[in-house]
């Protein structure tokens, strides 16, 4: 099997089994001899087919006489995958995507989609002109949604809430590969000698200027090959999520609990802020996300972590009034961490907004239940839409007296901020989009 079909595999299962690119990819590889300059040509062609999207479809729909779904889903993959080589891949000659293409649609096709797939193929090459998107002036929406692959929907909801400058801005850097941001272990090392260290693995790293624990690794071996991961001196963590425990402040000995919480960044690092003492409890409606916050834990030498199968929103009923500190790191729409999904982007909808909205509250609801008189109730989500956001904290507040919202910006260090509650976004920022509420509880 070659490396085109082998990225075709995996193109193929993010698009017709919905499942996870990188996922796929951490299970083809050792299933098979990759050498390394295969493997970075693989990710590259099925990360890029698959982020570039519903724009290869558009543009394929400008060489064919019939629409692109009304072929088999493979052989849609194929043209996909060869009109990127085209289109995005500079090193690849046409010649070569275009008979290569041509080869894959015998194997999982017949001699009438090979055909197809040579003449859509060979018709981008002699014509690239009629794949020219629309000007922004002529449709400005569309032009943004075209030239940044991203959904039309959301361009449209991004024009109208930040103005079409700062929408380009935002598709531009959801574009971007993002650096490795890691979060030291205090309870092992300073950021000072962790630095030192990845230096002497061979990475390229530097602090955070967000966090006084983080470090940006602008470039960096395998992450498992660094023995500074296995050893527990860090964790992988976004700049923008270190900031929810600082927001958090837990102190020593208290009882937190964090509702929503695997994989364990947050949970993890409220322990080393708390130096390990106290309880933390961890809670997530899947066994196999539990079992990772404990093997993160272990990993980074943490003991007052205890994990619980348990549904956010009954958290408020089983805890009644017992803990310190109680975070909401909710299930959200996920559109601040667009780049690092490639695959995501295309699977929302404006729809599952409103849905999530709801969901969000219940379990803002519960989790207040759970905080003792004098507590604090933090809220959190890696999305950008004030629906799921300020909308949810607003008719939080409006529905629960005893709870007031408290100044958020008072535990961080952040510039850009006129609001008690905090909200990141990636081009401004640099970070993933975040936003963080910080509330407390009547005596």
């Amino acid at each position: 099997m070659n490396v085109r079909e082998l990225a075709l595999r995996v193109i193929n299962d993010v698009n017709i089994k919905q499942a996870y690119a990188n996922i796929v990819l951490n299970k083809l590889f050792p299933k098979h001899q990759i050498n390394e300059q295969d493997r970075r040509f693989i990710t590259e062609l099925a990360y890029g087919t698959i982020k570039v999207g519903k724009t290869l479809d558009w543009i394929l729909n400008r060489y064919m006489s019939r629409p692109l779904n009304k072929i088999s889903p493979i052989i849609q993959d194929i043209l996909r995958m060869g009109a990127y080589q085209i289109l995005f891949m500079d090193k690849v000659p046409d010649s070569a995507a275009c008979n290569q293409s041509v080869e894959l649609a015998k194997k999982y096709g017949h001699i009438g989609t090979a055909k197809l797939v040579n003449a859509v193929l060979r018709n981008i090459i002699r014509h690239p002109e009629k794949a020219a998107y629309p000007t922004p002036e002529e449709d400005s929406a569309l032009y943004l949604s075209l030239k940044y692959y991203h959904p039309l929907w959301m361009v449209e909801r991004w024009i109208k809430k930040i103005g079409k400058a700062d929408t380009e801005k935002l598709c531009a850097f959801n574009n971007c590969p993002p650096d490795l941001s890691i979060r030291t272990n205090l309870l092992k090392i300073t950021r000072e000698a962790l630095i030192k260290r990845l230096h002497s693995e061979g990475a390229e790293a530097v602090p955070s200027l967000l966090t006084p624990e983080g470090i940006l690794c602008k470039k960096h071996t395998t992450l498992t090959n660094m023995a500074s991961l296995h050893e527990g001196l860090f964790q992988v963590q976004d700049e923008s999520s270190m900031l929810v425990a600082h927001v958090l402040a837990p102190q020593e000995g208290e009882f937190i609990i964090d509702t929503c919480s695997a994989p364990g960044g947050k949970s993890t690092h409220i322990a080393a802020l708390m130096k390990d003492t106290g309880k933390i409890l961890s809670t997530d409606i899947y066994e196999q996300k539990l079992n990772i916050i404990s093997e993160n834990a272990k990993r980074l030498g943490i003991s007052i972590i205890h994990t619980e199968l348990i549904d956010a929103q009954q958290i408020g009923d089983k805890y009644p009034m017992q803990a310190d500190r109680v975070l909401v790191d909710a299930p959200c729409s996920g559109l601040g961490v667009l780049r690092k999904k490639p695959d995501s982007r295309w699977r929302k909808t404006e729809t599952l907004i409103k849905e999530l909205a709801e969901l969000q509250g219940e379990i803002l609801s519960s989790a207040a239940k759970a905080v003792k008189p004098g507590g604090v109730l933090v809220y959190s989500t890696c999305t950008t839409e004030v629906e799921e956001n300020n909308k949810v904290i607003e008719d939080f507040l409006a529905s629960h007296e005893n709870f007031i919202l408290d100044d958020a910006r008072k535990y961080v260090n952040l510039s850009q901020q006129n609001n008690k509650m905090i909200q990141l976004w990636p081009h401004i920022h640099n970070v993933d989009g975040f936003f963080i509420a910080r509330m407390l509880k009547n005596k």
